[in-house]
Formats: structure tokens, C-alpha cells, sequence
């Protein structure tokens, strides 16, 4: 054996998606995606969409199994948890065989609007806000944003907002210090420069009728308070019991004259969310059940009853083992440990103008596929799932079986940061767990670019996954 064939036995060489793929595959597949994560602007937006995608593919609530009182093989069912996160699973086999989960999360950074959140100064109405996750705050001055959520009033009925979405609707927008002026701040660090207390939607500088001897307090923000109690009947204790988001008002767009990239809201991490359910609606005959589990929160810690620590997924889980098997508590724990499962989350692709973030060696690439992640957390591995070479063995070798095209990844340099993701939340139930998916440029920014190619791949990845991976 000369050293030319040595070398192509020894050296992994990564394969390129647009080389092996059907391009207008890719390009349909685009298309769709963009219509979901124009919509899903929000966590209540995407679950929303999830159960309109899985219904129109015969999947059915729960409770409609629990008043049945069976499920059979065959039977499709999911459970949605407080508008904002859900589990859905295909009933193949017995569950006692375990299940194969593709997990991802449906929560973005973003801004949410304070409890009391209208003020008046300087004769413009103005919205506070707080920042939801790790956001760069320079991005979002000066930027369209859009305000979507929920408020419930005194009287317990829930009002649904939702304001710049359409091309009629005003936008917001939240106001920079021009270049002229700024010169104290060019010293300070780039944290310390952009104060979060300043960051405060405009909202309108026109007073509201009024007969001046009346001497009215605050006559802008009135009128604001006036406008939402017209459109929406609601008052100004109402915005407490509320959940408004701030979040771009921008559409999902092409990147580049080839058209291979796309940005976006809200990639991190709805695009594997999409992925995740396209593949499990579409996946055939496979040996274990599979299931999509999307969770809210992970861009704070996965907290709440809504995120991935709550494990209301498990709750479903033992309400089907009881309706189709009539499984023992015991029993169901043997659920958890016969399962995999994929932690579907993005991964920081090299850019090249910022190649010294990235061991170059470890790093994934656009157009090369789903990224494989053997760890994440920070430095030493901190708050990490580390997994098991098994079970990276065993997906790295079901890829390579089914020609799909992977890569290997790191969240940057050891020393730079890191970050997490769901992983370790199921790990510690018994799990098998390894992260899995798409590489971003630009992540948690408003608009984060992914490769159109990889979106693709990711898809097939999961597929092959729910269909193979077990057997």
C-alpha cells in the first residue's frame, strides 16, 4: 500500500452537502422552513405551528387516548404543555424497548417587555424592557422589532398580541445614540457601553384629547394606554399579567448570489425544532418509538415548568405506558434507560473573519452537515453531558451507513467560553445523550445566518435516526 492510498484508509475527508444532494431538494425543503420560522417568532408561536404540522398528520392529544382509554400501534399522540413546549411520539412497538427523542428548543433571545413597563419622558411614550438570554445588546438598537405575546385581564380571559407582524402594522424600534455624541462611551467596554435600563421601545409622542384645564398626568403615555384599551379592551394592571416579547421584524431571506445561506430570527434553535418534526412526520417503519420533545427556556437555564429541567415529557410518557401496557412505576423507569436520545441545538460554524474564536481542527463548516457534539459546557467542560464513545460510535457509524454528511464540533476556543444545552437534563434520567445540529454564523444575534444545505441534512440525519438507529 503506497502512502496516497494510506492516507485516503486513514484520514477522515468530510463531505460536502451540495456535492451529494439534489439542489432544488434543498431548495423545497427552504422554502418551507421559511414559512415556519416566519411565523414562530415566539415559543407559544412555534408550539402553536407544531401542533397545527403534527394534526394535519393524524396526531392526536393526549387526553384523547386517556378518554379512549388505549392506544394502539399505529396511534400518534402529543401533549402540549402550557402553549409553550411539547412531546409528541409515534406508538410503533412497546415502549419498554425505549424510545428514540429528537429534543430541541423553541425559545430565542429576545426582549421582553417589564411588568409595568409604559413611561413617559421627555414627551415620548416608551416601553421598558429586559433582555431574555445571551443577546449582544449593540445588535438590537435601531433595528424593527415586533411585539407578540399574551395577556390575561382581570377577568381571567387571555387577549393574544401580535404588532408589526403585518406589512400594515407599526413596528418598533429601539433608539441608539448618534456617533456625534458618543464620545464617553468610547472607552467604556462594549458591556458597559449599552446600558439594558436604556433599552426602551418607542411607542408614540402624540397626547391624548384633553381639556388643558384638567392639568392630565403623563397626557403621551395616556393615550398609549388608550390605543390598547380600544384595540385590545385592556387596561394598564392588565400589562402585569402579560407576556410580551420584542423580537425582529424581519422575514427569513436568501444570503449571497449563489442563495445558499439563509438568515434568520430565531435559528438557535427552531431550526431544529423544524428539522426535528418534519423528520418524525415523514419517518417510516422504525425499531423503537420515535419522539419530538420541544422545550421552552433553554437560553436561561431550561428553568420553569415549561423548560427541559421540569421533565413534563416524562409525565406523558407514564400516562401512555399505563393506557398501552398497563406499565408498573418500575417498569416505566425502564423506559428511560433503553432510550437515546439526539439534544437537537446549533453550533457555532467557523466564520472566517473571526477564525482565532475556533480550534480550526474541531470546529464544523457550512454545507458539511449536521454538526455531532461530543460535549459543550465551559472550559473545564463545566455543566456539560460528555457522552459516551459508544453511543457516538454508534451514530457516527449509522451516518457514515446512510452516506449522511457530519461533522464534528466545539463551541469555540477552550479558554474563549462555551455554553450549554438540554443534554444534561435527560442524561441524568438514565438517557443516552449526544447534541446534534445545525451550524450557525452569527448566532443569538437577530439575524443568524445557516446554510440551506445543512438544514437539509439535519433533516435526513434526524429521519435516519428515528428509522435505524437501534436496530
Amino acid at each position: 500500500m503506497n502512502l496516497s492510498e494510506l492516507e485516503k484508509k486513514l484520514t477522515r475527508k468530510q463531505k460536502n452537502v451540495w456535492s451529494k444532494r439534489n439542489k432544488e431538494d434543498i431548495e423545497k425543503y427552504s422554502r418551507q422552513y421559511k414559512a415556519f420560522i416566519d411565523f414562530s417568532k415566539t415559543e407559544r408561536k412555534a408550539a402553536k405551528y407544531a401542533v397545527q404540522m403534527l394534526e394535519k398528520y393524524d396526531f392526536k392529544p393526549l387526553s384523547y387516548y386517556e378518554e379512549k382509554g388505549k392506544i394502539e400501534k399505529g396511534d400518534k399522540v402529543y401533549y402540549l404543555n402550557r402553549d409553550k413546549s411539547l412531546f409528541a411520539l409515534k406508538y410503533n412497538s412497546s415502549l419498554k424497548d425505549g424510545i428514540n427523542i429528537v429534543g430541541a428548543h423553541i425559545d430565542s433571545p429576545r426582549f421582553d417587555l417589564k411588568p409595568e413597563p409604559i413611561i413617559e419622558d421627555e414627551n415620548i411614550a416608551m416601553a421598558k424592557t429586559h433582555y431574555y438570554g445571551g443577546v449582544k445588546k449593540y445588535q438590537w438598537f435601531n433595528i424593527p422589532l415586533e411585539l407578540h405575546g399574551v395577556v390575561i385581564k382581570s377577568d381571567g380571559s387571555k387577549i393574544e398580541v401580535s404588532i408589526g407582524e403585518d406589512e400594515n402594522d407599526p413596528i418598533f424600534v429601539i433608539s441608539d445614540l448618534l456617533p456625534h455624541l458618543d464620545s464617553d462611551l468610547s472607552n467604556k467596554k462594549v458591556s458597559d457601553a449599552f446600558e439594558a435600563e436604556k433599552m426602551n421601545l418607542l411607542l408614540g409622542t402624540i397626547s391624548i384629547s384633553y381639556d388643558e384645564d384638567n392639568n392630565v398626568k403623563n397626557p403621551i403615555k395616556l393615550n398609549i394606554l388608550n390605543i390598547l384599551n380600544e384595540k385590545y379592551g385592556l387596561v394598564e394592571e392588565d400589562l402585569i399579567s402579560a407576556e410580551l416579547e420584542a423580537v425582529p421584524a424581519l422575514k427569513a431571506r436568501d444570503v449571497g448570489l449563489d442563495r445558499s445561506l439563509m438568515a434568520s430570527y430565531g435559528h438557535d434553535d427552531r431550526v431544529c425544532a423544524y428539522t426535528a418534526l418534519t423528520a418524525l412526520l415523514d419517518s417510516k417503519e422504525s425499531v423503537k418509538n420515535p419522539a419530538v420533545l420541544l422545550v421552552d427556556k433553554e437560553e436561561i437555564g431550561s428553568t420553569g415548568n415549561t423548560g427541559a429541567r421540569n421533565h413534563f415529557w416524562m409525565y406523558a410518557l407514564s400516562k401512555l405506558a399505563t393506557i398501552s401496557e398497563k406499565m408498573l412505576p418500575i417498569e416505566i423507569e425502564n423506559i428511560f434507560i433503553n432510550s437515546t436520545l439526539l439534544s437537537a441545538d446549533v453550533s457555532a460554524a467557523i466564520d472566517p473573519n473571526y477564525k482565532e474564536a475556533h480550534d480550526l481542527s474541531n470546529a464544523p463548516k457550512l454545507g458539511y452537515g449536521i454538526t455531532l457534539m461530543k460535549y459543550t459546557g465551559s472550559r473545564g467542560k463545566g455543566g456539560t453531558n460528555d457522552a459516551n464513545a459508544e453511543l457516538v460510535g454508534k451514530i457516527r457509524n449509522l451516518f457514515n451507513l446512510e452516506n449522511i454528511s457530519w461533522q464534528i464540533g466545539e463551541l469555540g476556543k477552550v479558554d474563549r467560553g462555551g455554553g450549554g444545552t438540554i443534554a444534561l437534563f435527560f442524561s441524568d434520567k438514565g438517557l443516552d445523550v449526544l447534541d446534534a445540529g445545525v451550524p450557525l454564523l452569527g448566532m443569538h444575534s437577530p439575524y443568524e445566518v445557516a446554510s440551506k444545505a445543512d438544514i437539509y441534512e439535519t433533516y435526513l440525519a434526524y429521519k435516519t435516526f428515528f428509522e435505524k438507529f437501534g436496530k
